[in-house]
């Protein structure tokens, strides 16, 4: 662990998605003073949606400045945006549908051509927005993460020739479950962020994160996580730390 990783253990998933939907409304806050807005990227998942339902919801939903907010994803499965394990389609009915954010503001990742192609554009996207100029890599405010057992995260898997890519912000792959095709952000971009918060939660999490604790050895694609100037957060509940030894 470095100085600017953080470990916050909840007594379960319900609290720690209160956690995170605090360290949202926090972020949002002060990016939006300081930049004047607020990019983030979500991710998809039964632990981030427990918080996404609370965002639409006091005390947060009159303290995040949606006007100034600009939500990008992390990863998505090429499905219809209607299709059940769609991630924007979890978080338009999740929270999307009850804030006031300008819908130009709201940056799903296109499903309605091939993924090759869909990769590609919403890289193009990235780069118009944030137009980033000599930095090369747009800088995200705010990236939120899970953890798979088989040590994943975003759609970054195992054994993909992804885990390798040092050029693209975006690409396309196949896995996961179900097994479809998906597009998900890539590591230098992850990395390039200002923060990011790991939300991991349950019993089944916590081999796996015992080993990404205590085995660099064991290159999962988790531990290729390794930001360049901002900060890491694990949020964690009660089951998923059990086997941690802090």
């Amino acid at each position: 662990m470095t100085n600017n990783t953080a470990i916050i253990i909840e007594p379960d998933a319900m609290n720690l998605a209160r956690k995170g939907a605090e360290l949202f409304a926090q972020n949002a806050r002060g990016s939006a003073h300081l930049r004047g807005r607020f990019v983030v990227a979500i991710s998809g998942g039964s632990t981030p949606r427990l918080m996404h339902r609370l965002l639409c919801r006091e005390p947060h939903l009159s303290k995040i400045p949606w006007s100034k907010t600009h939500i990008f994803w992390v990863d998505e499965r090429c499905v219809p945006q209607d299709h059940e394990v769609s991630n924007y389609g979890a978080a338009r009915d999740d929270f999307l549908s009850g804030v006031s954010i300008p819908e130009e503001q709201v940056h799903p990742m296109p499903v309605h051509v091939s993924p090759e192609k869909g990769a590609l554009a919403y890289q193009g996207e990235l780069v118009r927005f944030f137009q980033p100029g000599n930095m090369k890599i747009p800088v995200l405010d705010l990236i939120f993460l899970g953890l798979g057992t088989d040590g994943h995260t975003a759609s970054l898997f195992p054994g993909q020739s992804a885990l390798a890519d040092e050029e693209k912000l975006i690409v396309s792959v196949r896995g996961g479950k179900p097994d479809v095709s998906r597009m998900t952000m890539t590591f230098p971009l992850l990395n390039s962020g200002r923060e990011i918060v790991f939300m991991v939660s349950g019993k089944n999490k916590a081999r796996v994160l015992k080993t990404v604790f205590d085995e660099p050895e064991a290159r999962l694609p988790v531990q290729k996580i390794q930001l360049l100037n901002g900060k890491l957060t694990w949020l964690l509940d009660r089951d998923a730390a059990l086997l941690l030894t802090l």
